[in-house]
């Protein structure tokens, strides 16, 4: 390894280009086969292949009941639905996160209520969560952010201490554990995101799974009117049955449900190498200064997938390089290094001011009982996360030297950051993840 960084002329460290190791999904023959099949059969609508998928995801699972949608976004909205958000009610979520996790309350007349970020876990602060919560509090969405599970016990003793809900967004962690109990199964509903770039890919779709049976009808009498006569068992539901409560259409296409079920069989085995190749990548950086594991302390907990990895980053032990610096040098050197991550949703434009649906007032408070916008410093974790965080290289196979290459890429940096301080200057205009 040459002791000169790239970023001032030096030769790049990694120059084994193995595009095997970072591709994803994995698409095999039997996958295609699957597709063409439901082409074939003309039966793209239907859903007997998706309930199939469905049956063997809850098996998988862990969960009694499961239900297959279009996409995340859908799911999470049919699992708000589900636990019975509605106007008026407020939601709490996590500030720094995928819009989706939270946002689709709106639709239900209910008010995002944002809350802070623990710095380590990037995951929901359980203290903010409780200082957030109102009389009018219905659900709290947790988000197991970018593979991350956040902390389910204190989480879970808050939320049924004042009768709200737990709904658990696993659109990063499919197959993550939390103290060995698998993520979404904790809370009273799970559900996620399943699109092609996800740990589990399935194209586009998103899946329900919970043990309660009136969320799982609530959510099929949302969406789901086809279902209705045989999954509405509720006569307080039965009886409006044939028409979408929502007046949506929230199925799963079939090509996407075969698709899951071929990669389901594989799943796995698949998420096992990615674990052991993460591993391995922070086990080579372990005694690095500045940088560290995004990863839970607790023996029996796990990442999942490792979906949109994160490092975490300490500036005052680098003598106050900054993370997009660093970045940019890591990116110099051939590897893969973004700073930050989500920025704070509750930051945005669209949160703050803007009117949606023609309520004549803020669409965020338009049926809130109180205005829970927050002003600037009031979530200080989250506003000011971006630049201790950043993403790492996402390794979908166990390849030694490729990983080793990629870690020695920033071990060079940090340990030649001297020579980015010296040469001072703001680095360029660096792209930030947005997951």
């Amino acid at each position: 390894m040459s002791d000169e960084l790239a970023i001032i002329g030096g030769p790049k460290t990694v120059t084994l280009e193995d595009e095997h190791v970072f591709s994803w999904p994995i698409i095999t023959e039997e996958d295609e086969e699957a597709a063409l099949e439901v082409l074939r059969a003309g039966t793209m609508s239907d859903t007997g292949i998706t309930k199939q998928f469905e049956d063997e995801f809850a098996d998988w699972q862990g969960s009694a009941y499961t239900l297959g949608f279009s996409s995340g976004t859908a799911s999470l909205l049919g699992a708000m639905y589900g636990v019975g958000v509605g106007v008026g009610d407020e939601v709490i979520g996590p500030s720094v996160t995928y819009w989706a996790a939270i946002l689709p309350c709106l639709s239900l007349g209910a008010t995002p209520v944002f809350a802070d970020i623990q710095p380590d876990s990037l995951c929901i602060d359980p203290e903010s969560f409780e200082d957030r919560i109102s009389e009018h509090t219905k659900a709290v969405v947790v988000v197991h952010n970018y593979g991350h599970p956040a902390d389910m016990d204190e989480i879970v003793e808050i939320a049924h201490a004042h009768d709200i809900a737990v709904i658990e967004d696993v659109s990063h962690a499919h197959g993550g554990l939390y103290k060995g109990r698998k993520l979404g199964t904790i809370g009273d509903v799970g559900a996620m995101s399943l699109m092609s770039r996800k740990s589990f890919p399935v194209g586009e779709g998103g899946i329900l799974a919970t043990d309660d049976r009136e969320i799982y009808e609530r959510a099929v009498a949302f969406g789901h009117y086809t279902r209705h006569g045989e999954d509405l068992e509720r006569d307080e539901l039965a009886q409006f049955g044939g028409l979408p409560f929502g007046g949506q259409k929230h199925r799963m296409h079939q090509i996407s449900a075969a698709v899951g079920r071929v990669q389901l069989k594989h799943y796995d085995d698949r998420m096992a190498e990615i674990q052991e190749a993460m591993g391995y990548f922070w086990e080579l950086l372990d005694d690095v200064s500045g940088i560290s594991i995004h990863h839970p302390e607790h023996e029996d907990s796990t990442m999942g997938g490792w979906y949109s990895p994160k490092g975490l980053y300490d500036a005052e032990k680098l003598d106050g390089l900054s993370v997009e610096r660093f970045a940019e040098a890591v990116t110099a050197e051939g590897s893969t290094c973004l700073p930050g991550c989500n920025y704070a949703l509750h930051t945005h434009p669209l949160l703050q001011k803007a009117d949606v649906y023609g309520h004549g007032k803020p669409t965020r408070i338009a049926n809130a009982h109180r205005d829970v916008r927050e002003s600037e410093g009031d979530l200080p974790v989250a506003e000011g996360i971006q630049e201790h965080c950043f993403t790492i290289p996402w390794f979908k196979r166990y390849e030694p030297e490729v990983i080793e290459q990629h870690a020695d890429a920033y071990r060079k940096v940090v340990e030649h950051r001297h020579e980015l301080l010296d040469t001072g200057g703001e680095p360029a205009a660096a792209t930030r993840v947005n997951d």
